[in-house]
């Protein structure tokens, strides 16, 4: 989506006409700011190491007022006209990342927000490549500069989500609450034989709901239970809503190689900690874009929300499932090589509760279809999965 915008941008322009000059660049301790005299056409940002920088590429931009007095980790800030916009580079004093850019609704202002990190950290977030920013885009501006008008259909909106039902004893046992991934217009990724992820994660999830049910120890819950659509936040938020202590997100995992195989478990970071969890991040919270949601328009509500997602405890919580279920499912599925890995993902954002995502297999593997499309690789999932979850609550109920 952000490449259609991108296309469609420069559609409209040609060579980008909204050519807004940097007016202000306001440094502080976690956040910069550039404001522009008019509206800009994008802008992205990517780290360079040796010395530690902050590139920041602004398409339909040109250079301006210098910035006033800078704040650490930034010690110093250049800017050039490059192709058909700016550069501007921010020379770091120590190592920082950005962790967010949004643009105001007028295309005239860019936020990033700042995080410092140690140098391990650092060299990751450089790994993965670039951030890109768009504006709001304005029908009403390309209308009025251009004689011709374009057209997008708009998916309907997503019904508002109901509770699910509760599986298991009707007492004060532990809720898991499973969400099989995908669902509806979005199947997910698909095999080369035509089975949809999104088919595979909801009956893995079945498996692992009766599994649990049957050990007597937790109650369960499924986001859904057939084949429907969630937005990524009503995915958590359900599991928020019943109260769940633990969150498991059921998902296939897909690679350009056919040989990659095997499990993996992933924790949110707010940095991919390699670029093929980032890769990941964004492959899973495409969905939630397509559908026309903003995540960077969120309220300060909501936002205040995202930050707390760094609580430590919760985060800890996580880490340990994720190490625990990795280990439970050695010898019962193919796991990967350091299965335990961190991403950016939407749908972990939950800041009170455990969670994490389980690509159960690659379904770009014909062996690891043949698993997660059988009976008995199911059950074999479903039995890692219930080992971990009754090791995970005997421990925490021991710490007490």
């Amino acid at each position: 989506m952000t490449f259609f915008l991108a296309l469609l941008a420069g559609f409209l322009n040609g060579a980008p006409s909204w050519a807004g000059t940097i007016r202000d660049i306001d440094v502080q301790s976690n956040r910069i700011v550039i404001r522009f005299d008019d509206r800009v056409a994008q802008a992205s940002s990517f780290l360079l190491a040796g010395p530690n920088r902050i590139a920041i590429d602004l398409m339909g931009a040109r250079p301006g007022a210098a910035p006033g007095q800078t704040q650490s980790p930034v010690a110093g800030v250049r800017q050039a006209a490059q192709g058909d916009g700016a550069r501007v580079v921010f020379d770091l004093a120590r190592p920082a990342i950005v962790t967010e850019g949004r643009f105001a609704a007028d295309g005239a202002t860019l936020t990033l927000e700042l995080r410092t990190v140690d140098d391990a950290r650092f060299a990751r977030a450089a790994a993965e490549g670039r951030m890109s920013f768009l504006p709001p885009f304005s029908f009403a501006r390309a209308s009025s500069r251009h004689p011709y008008s374009v057209s997008v259909a708009v998916p309907p909106k997503p019904a508002p989500f109901a509770l699910p039902r509760v599986y298991g004893a009707d007492d004060d046992r532990p809720l898991v609450v499973l969400d099989p991934g995908h669902g509806g217009r979005d199947p997910g990724s698909i095999s080369a034989d035509g089975v949809h992820e999104a088919d595979i994660a909801l009956k893995i999830s079945r498996a692992i709901r009766d599994e649990l049910v049957a050990s007597g120890r937790v109650r369960v819950a499924l986001t859904r239970d057939d084949d429907r659509y969630l937005l990524h936040r009503d995915r958590f938020e359900v599991a928020r809503k019943l109260g769940a202590a633990l969150f498991i997100s059921i998902h296939c995992d897909a690679a350009h190689t056919p040989s990659a195989s095997g499990a993996t478990v992933y924790t949110l970071s707010e940095v991919a900690s390699d670029k093929e969890a980032a890769r990941l991040a964004a492959r899973e919270n495409k969905s939630d874009i397509l559908s026309g949601i903003d995540l960077d328009g969120q309220n300060r509500d909501v936002s205040s929300i995202l930050i707390d997602l760094t609580q430590r405890e919760t985060m800890n919580a996580s880490a340990k499932f994720a190490r625990l279920l990795s280990r439970e499912a050695q010898g019962l599925i193919p796991v990967k090589e350091n299965p335990h890995r961190m991403a950016s993902l939407l749908v972990l954002k939950a800041p009170d509760m455990p969670s994490i995502l389980f690509e159960t297999g690659y379904i770009s593997n014909p062996a690891d279809v043949a698993i997660l499309n059988s009976r008995d690789g199911r059950k074999r999932i479903a039995q890692s999965v219930s080992r971990a979850v009754a090791i995970h609550f005997a421990t925490r109920m021991a710490s007490r």
